[in-house]
């Protein structure tokens, strides 16, 4: 993948260090080598002091916030949690889920009206709880079990005789 930066044709990976926009949209070159004879701190004054007056820290997002987290204790994991809190997944053991579509099912098959589909759901249920109890990520101590298909659908015939 080629770039256009300061009208030198250049890769990816040096465009990374190279070209990056000012907000007049000239490019600024950001692959300043530290002079041999100046110190890191002057260095970097300089650099910070340039990209100042170049109202580069200007409207930056989170300016006057507080910095999220700054008070929870440290964890090493933190930015996986990020992730997963920001794309909205959740990682749950197999067993604990297959204990969620137990009750979901349960609720589900209620509203259903023909014994066929009552039966196709609880067999699909079953095999998701086989799965979760095969499964090998590690989760906390099973207790969860197949359920008994003529129990659930003789459960699911008494609710179904009290709402009509």
């Amino acid at each position: 993948m080629l770039c256009v930066a300061d009208r030198n044709v250049c890769t990816t990976r040096e465009s990374l260090r190279t070209a990056m926009l000012s907000r007049a949209g000239e490019p600024v070159l950001m692959s300043d080598r530290k002079p041999a004879n100046q110190t890191w701190e002057s260095f970097a004054d300089r650099r910070i002091r340039e990209a100042e007056e170049a109202g580069q820290f200007e409207n930056l997002s989170g300016f006057g916030k507080p910095i999220p987290g700054i008070d929870q204790p440290l964890d090493e994991n933190w930015w996986v949690k990020r992730k997963l809190r920001d794309e909205q997944l959740s990682v749950v053991p197999p067993v604990l889920e297959a204990r969620r579509a137990i009750e979901r099912t349960r609720e589900e098959i209620l509203q259903l009206s023909d014994e066929t589909d009552v039966r196709h759901r609880l067999e699909a249920l079953n095999e998701l709880i086989h799965k979760a109890i095969r499964s090998p990520i590690p989760g906390p101590p099973s207790g969860v079990m197949p359920v008994d298909i003529e129990s659930e659908l003789y459960t699911w015939r008494i609710a179904r005789s009290e709402c009509r």
